[in-house]
Order: C-alpha cells, then structure tokens, then sequence
C-alpha cells in the first residue's frame, strides 16, 4: 500500500449552500497547534477563516495574524474535485504509457496509470462485479475473501479491458488541457485515520516522534480495525482515546457503505460519493485552540459548519460567527486589499524589494529583485543580497500556500558568495515551508544560485487578473461622457422606482462618486435628498472602493443585485 494516495494538499471546504455535505476528504490533516509547533519550532498563529457565500461560487480566505495566507475558490457545481468516488469505463488501453483513460464523464478522460491501480485491484474490480449483480449484498467486508496482489512491474492490459466498468478516486483535478488523474487505490479520511479498503496495514504518521504513542496508537488502531481494512492513523490522533478513534472509524465505515448502496444501481458514468468541500477540510486539518473564528456572510452555511464543528470539536462551536455588516465582507476584513496587492505578477516586499512570479505551462518562475533597497553604505552587497533574500524566502512559502501553486517552481535568489549565507537561505525556506499542507521537495541551491523545489499538484493553480481594465474606457478605448454618469445613474433610479416600484433600493458607487451625491449644503441639497423628495423613499448611497469610477449598481430590498 503506497501513502502516495491518502495525501492532498489544501484543502480545502464545507457544504455549500444548496448542496449536501460532502464526504471527507482525504488529505493528511495536520496537528494541533501544540503539536504542531513542538516539531516545527514555529509559533502557533491565530487563524481565521472569512467565507464569502454567493450565488455561483464560496471563496474561501484563511488568514494568520490578519495576512492572507491561503485563498481559495470552490464553484458550487463543481463534480470533480479531488477524493470524489466515480464508476468509470475504461474507454481505452495505452500500452506504450502502461496506463488507460477512463470515461468518469468529464470532456476528457481521466489517466489511470498502472502503478495507480493498487495491489488489491482485483479484489475491488471483483468487489465491484459481485455488488452490480447482487453477489454482494453487504458493504462490510467480513466474509470477502481478497485477491492476490497484482504484478508491480506488470502491464496494464494483463489487468484491465476496454468498456469494463471501474471504481476509481480522483487524485488530481482537470488541470490546464489535461483530464482528471485517477486511481483505484480507495481511501476514506476522516480526521483521527484514513480507512483503506482490502488492505490488512495498520500504520502511524510519522510526524509522531514518541515511541511510546506510536505503539499506543498502532495498538488501539488495532483493535478497532474493520476485517479487510487498512488504517493510516493522523498526527492529530495523537493524545486521543479509543473512543474517539472507533467513533472515526464508524463514520468512514458508513461511508463506505453509502458508496456500496450507490453501486448496486449505478451505471457508468457515475458520482457514488463526493468529496468534502474546502471549508470543513481546512477546518478538520487546522482547527485547534488557536483557530479563533469563522466569519461567513450566509446563514444556511454557518449553521452546516457548526453542524460540523460539533462532531468534531464541540467546544469550538461558538467560533462561527455570520457576518452581516453592509459592506461586502472580504472588503471588510480586508481581505480585497491583500488579494489585489498579492496576486499580482509584481509582488512588492519591505524595502523597496519585490518579487516577478511568472507561470508557464511546465513550472512556475520566481525572481527575486532588490529594487531599491538599500540599507547604507556601511552595509555590504552581501549583507543586502542576504536579508532581501531572508525576507523574499518568507513571502515566497506565503505565496506558494496562498496560490497553490504545483510542480516545478525554479526561484532565482539574489547571488551571494559566502557559502554560510547560502545555507542559511536555504534552512529559512525549508523552515517557512514547513507550515505547507501540501508534500513538497525542496533542493539545496545549485552552482547558479537557483533553489528548485516541487510542490503537489492536485488542482490548477489560483489565478486572479488584479490588473483593472481602464475605469474610463472599460477596455474598449472609448468612452461614455463622464459627465452623463449622474444623468445615467438618475435613469436608472426612475425607471425602478416609477416603473418597477422598487422599495429601500441601494446605490452601490465608488467613493469618490459616493461623495458626490451625499455633497452639499447641510446635505439638503444634495443628489441623495432631491431623490428623496421626488420619488418618496430615501436612496441609500454606499461606496465600494473596488469599484471603478464609472460603475454603479443597483441593490434591492433583500440585498440582491437588480440587472439593469
């Protein structure tokens, strides 16, 4: 059995609104904090998640210490994240590449490679034939007797046909012009272990260091293991009773049989269990004392989180908190600012140093520039390049957690001479990295000065256009005259007041146009009381400050935007 599957990075959410609560993903969750900061050296940090609920999509924002460290954006319909359980079909056989594409009904065929197919392939094909036709009737694998393991330098065509039906697990999501890679390896994680079917391995996380404990731990996991299950036991199970490890293991074990139930009447292709979403899974991996709030700006998702939260900390329940302030609530907690000044091609640092972060379709580039950083002349260039280049190795693990990014990543540091100061830029980085989820490498600097490292790739990396379009062409290199924005705005507001007889209407403007309308003498003669005089109700003006100068919108009654 290869760990190589039970690991994702990132996380990432919850039950969407509308949607139901996914199954847990299968990402290695992270310690406590005191855990976590007993092998890692780092102090632990408060965290915060802001959860921004619309009506397409839930963006996701954690933040440390008020920075922004991780983003993420999760579609409410999206079918193919990683951890989603389908029944495929095997459309065709590459022999050359040892692997086969299957059909789990996205536009392009997901990759299955040989070495992804698991020793007990055969038992979970045999599993899956006997559930179709009615040989199986109970998920538990008491009285299932496995298969022997497969050939590890086999081929594929000695194990799979074309058109067979296949259960197979997403291990990284559509990315670029690629398809889904998948495997058949099943696992279920849940927060204490991770539950892997026709497999007999109890193991502990290495990020256990007690002796004592691992035995401990492998023991009770033990005792409680399902006939033909295998466990992974967590580094956050560490400390943890029995009790608490068995209630775990039941919920994967129903998990399991929900996807049994699914099979017996699915036909190819088909979802047979989703994945958890990003929320509950940053909460599952991080949560801990120092994880102090869940700000969300939506009612049914709040409530969902707590439900979660209850099951697996239910002295943290208070921590979620619905936000229902006026102003959108990442522009609130600042959150717009950080993304704007962050996700940039230009990421500016202290000092007048910055960093070029460039993407191709085979690595990400990294540049480090001094700028105009200078500390003096009593300073030497080696000093200068050491600290700018101290500062960059900081932002960068910031940067690569917040973008997600993956695969190959070359950073070209400031040159220095002096060999001590190389590895201290070295250790920094690897120490920085050190609070990434996901599995990464990282080489020593090369005789160029280039540090090489690689990130896991599960999903396409998070990319935000911060360059605006021209506020007053809007792209198009020709305007409207600014001075008919007023004139505009107006009839707008007539129509949906005369004619659509709208009621507590808000104006959504940017500030300086805000300013405008609220202008004059005591403020009775102003845009906003002229409106009140004329169509009887009072115009609530608010300003937005990621909004260009000319545009403006229109909010009704329920806090929803009227298309015009």
């Amino acid at each position: 059995m290869k760990y190589i599957h039970t690991a994702a990075p990132i996380c990432y959410c919850f039950s969407l609104k509308g949607m139901p609560l996914r199954s847990l993903s299968f990402a290695p969750a992270l310690s406590g904090n005191s855990i976590w900061q007993s092998y890692t050296g780092f102090k632990a940090l408060n965290s915060e998640l802001i959860i921004d609920c619309t009506a397409t999509e839930v963006n996701i924002a954690l933040v440390e210490d008020k920075r922004l460290v991780e983003l993420n954006k999760e579609k409410k319909e999206n079918n193919f994240s990683v951890g989603d359980i389908y029944l495929g079909r095997v459309k065709k056989l590459m022999p050359s590449l040892n692997a086969a594409f299957v059909d789990i009904g996205y536009e392009k065929d997901a990759f299955l490679h040989y070495l992804d197919l698991g020793a007990q392939v055969q038992s979970l094909i045999r599993f899956m034939k006997n559930a179709q036709s009615g040989k199986q009737p109970e998920a538990l694998l008491n009285n299932f007797e496995q298969e022997s393991d497969i050939n590890k330098a086999g081929k594929i065509n000695q194990v799979l046909t074309p058109n067979m039906n296949m259960v197979v697990q997403i291990a990284k999501e559509p990315i670029s012009s690629k398809g889904p890679r998948i495997t058949s390896e099943l696992s279920f994680a849940g927060r204490y272990v991770v539950l892997v079917p026709f497999s007999d391995i109890v193991s502990v996380s290495q990020k256990i260091k007690s002796s004592a404990e691992r035995l401990r731990l492998k023991r009770l996991a033990t005792s409680i293991k399902p006939r033909n299950f295998g466990i992974i036991v967590r580094t956050v199970a560490e400390g943890k009773k029995v009790a608490e490890l068995d209630h775990d293991v039941q919920d994967l074990v129903s998990k399991w049989t929900a996807m049994h139930e699914q099979l017996l009447t699915a036909n190819p292709p088909a979802k047979l269990i989703g994945e958890m979403d990003r929320t509950s899974t940053i909460l599952r991996d991080l949560l801990s004392p120092n994880f102090n709030a869940v700000h969300v700006n939506d009612v049914r998702l709040a409530e969902e989180i707590k439900s979660y939260i209850r099951g697996i900390a239910p002295e943290q329940v208070d921590i979620v908190k619905v936000y229902k302030g006026k102003i959108p609530i990442f522009e609130h907690f600042a959150i717009d600012k950080q993304i704007k000044s962050l996700f940039g091609k230009t990421v500016n640092m202290a000092g007048g140093s910055y960093l070029i972060i460039e993407h191709t379709e085979a690595m990400h580039v990294i540049d480090v520039n001094s700028g105009g950083r200078n500390k003096g002349a009593v300073d030497s260039q080696e000093s200068n390049a050491l600290q700018t280049n101290l500062m960059a190795a900081k932002e960068i693990a910031r940067q690569l957690r917040m973008r997600d990014m993956g695969g190959i990543i070359v950073i070209d540091f400031i040159d220095m001479k002096n060999t001590l100061h190389r590895k201290q830029l070295f250790d920094t980085l690897r120490d920085e990295m050190k609070q990434d989820r996901a599995r990464h490498t990282i080489l020593p600097p090369t005789k160029f000065g280039l540090v090489q490292l690689t990130r896991e790739r599960v999903r396409p990396v998070t990319d935000i256009v911060t360059a605006e379009k021209c506020p007053a062409c809007d792209g198009t290199g020709e305007i409207k005259a600014s001075l008919l924005l007023i004139d505009d705005i107006e009839n707008n507001l007539r129509y949906l007041c005369q004619e659509q007889n709208e009621k507590q209407l808000t104006l959504q403007v940017h500030p300086y146009v805000s300013a405008f309308l609220k202008q004059g003498f005591w403020r009775m003669k102003s845009h906003q009381w002229q409106w009140r005089k004329k169509y009887k109700q009072w115009i609530k003006v608010e300003p937005i400050s990621s909004y260009h100068i000319m545009e403006f919108h229109f909010l009704n009654a329920q806090g929803e935007e009227i298309k015009l």
